[in-house]
């Protein structure tokens, strides 16, 4: 059960948290009709995006052998089968359809969302990772969908302040995350064919520039959303606070995997919890 755990990759549900921040901000959270959309809508998120993690690492079984982290994933080892992991994509199917189709038959739209998140994931494991800033912005526009389908699931528009502030961080997370890459590829590391069009001194600069826009951008919304929320500036310095503590984990060389920066850091996630509760406070009371 443990490696069928890892092949559907349980923590990375994680970034599908990402869902209910429309809903938070929009100061929809107590109502129950919205509030039970939004969690029917991340569990389908999360099983759709299990279906594409499985796809990619049946994709890329060969690649994953050679690479020495990778190698210990459920398939690359050996400890599932092809054609197991196939039975359980098949199983997984059915059962989102199953969701879509009874709780979201009338919004075709967040249906489209999803389709549309499976067909780029599609389209990147195939050929689009291997397409130098491509590639990036994949990434990047995998948390900026989250959240897009966050807000159609509640039907509420994404404020412009916000949506930019969740590109820009999204674009500094996956820059962190090739930077690092790169960094295992001199130490004699097996890994992605794209790396090789990239250096570190623009992986640098660009995602050091998308975070100080994500700081900006978000202080923006703070300014905007000030005559709602009087005290919503002060989350500013928690922000900054988590931006560094960030950076500070990915520049210790780890492979710069959002979710295993996050939860392998204690002070990140007591610090994004209580930026959590801090501004559920702020926005409700």
């Amino acid at each position: 059960m443990k490696e069928y755990m890892k092949l559907i990759r349980i923590k990375h549900y994680t970034k599908n948290l990402l869902i209910f921040l429309p809903i938070i901000f929009s100061r929809n959270l107590l109502e129950v009709d919205l509030l039970t959309n939004v969690i029917f809508g991340f569990v389908l998120f999360c099983l759709t995006a299990s279906i594409v993690y499985i796809f990619n690492d049946i994709k890329d079984i060969e690649s994953d052998k050679l690479h020495p982290q990778k190698c210990k994933r459920p398939i690359a080892s050996g400890k599932i089968t092809k054609k197991q992991a196939i039975f359980i994509i098949i199983i997984l199917a059915i059962v989102t359809m199953e969701i879509a189709l009874t709780k979201f038959a009338n919004n075709l739209e967040i249906i489209c969302i999803l389709l549309i998140y499976v067909g780029i994931n599609i389209a990147y494991t195939i050929k689009l990772k291997k397409i130098p800033i491509v590639d990036i912005f994949i990434l990047a526009m995998g948390f900026l969908i989250r959240v897009i389908f966050g807000a159609t699931l509640i039907s509420v528009q994404v404020s412009n302040w916000l949506y930019l502030t969740i590109l820009s961080i999204s674009f500094y997370m996956g820059m962190g995350k090739r930077r690092n890459e790169m960094i295992k590829v001199s130490d004699n590391e097996e890994t992605r064919e794209v790396l090789k069009y990239y250096n570190k001194n623009f992986l640098n600069e660009n995602m050091y520039m998308f975070l100080a826009l994500a700081i900006v951008f978000y202080s923006l919304w703070c300014v905007d959303m000030s005559n709602k929320f009087q005290y919503i500036m002060y989350t500013i310095p928690l922000i900054m606070f988590l931006a560094m503590q960030y950076s500070l984990a990915i520049e210790k060389g780890t492979h710069g995997d959002p979710v295993e920066v996050i939860l392998e850091n204690k002070k990140l996630v007591i610090g994004i919890l209580i930026s959590i509760v801090l501004i559920i406070v702020l926005i409700y009371v």
